[in-house]
């Protein structure tokens, strides 16, 4: 960031006063502008005791298998983006119940708070952010082609707890992503 965004003049890096971090500071009005970490949201979208996942039709990850998910917006709920996300990438209408997994991802300055939903119908499709939807059931997942840590930590919960006949939330704090 170069310049202020309220009034327009260059700002500068400083420590405000009771601040423990450098923040871009407007060299005339004084705005702080805060960089904070961005929500990513989604869901494990089930019927009938199988699972959707979309194949990633986009960088990063393009070609590999995720649940549906995305960055929150501005002015929704973490469910509301959850459920949004889901019929961005798969045409499916999805009723959004409990988190399943809270995920801290500091390298990326990211938190993922992924649900547990129940899809209206198994009305599904490919968009342009999926090349392919489809259904699996647990024997059928693709443990080695998901494209994220984060989609692992939550089927290997989601799973568990299914089979416990639990929901249970998981916080999680990842270190280093490797894929």
């Amino acid at each position: 960031m170069k310049f202020c965004s309220a009034c327009g003049a260059p700002i500068t890096m400083l420590t405000p006063v009771g601040d423990h971090l450098p923040r871009a500071v407007c060299t005339v009005c004084q705005e702080i502008h805060y960089v904070n970490p961005k929500v990513v949201v989604g869901c494990v979208p089930e019927f009938e005791g199988r699972i959707l996942l979309c194949r990633r039709a986009i960088e990063p990850r393009k070609g590999f298998w995720t649940m549906p998910a995305g960055f929150m917006e501005n002015g929704e709920t973490a469910r509301e983006g959850a459920r949004r996300e889901t019929l961005e990438e798969t045409q499916a209408v999805a009723t959004i119940g409990e988190l399943i997994t809270m995920m801290s991802i500091p390298m990326m300055s990211q938190v993922h708070m992924m649900f547990r939903a129940q899809l209206q119908s198994d009305h599904h499709g490919a968009t342009t952010e999926s090349s392919e939807v489809r259904f699996f059931n647990e024997a059928e997942i693709p443990w080695g082609e998901l494209a994220f840590p984060t989609v692992s930590h939550t089927l290997k919960h989601f799973f568990e707890d299914r089979e416990r006949g639990v929901q249970a939330l998981h916080m999680i704090d990842l270190g280093p992503v490797k894929f």
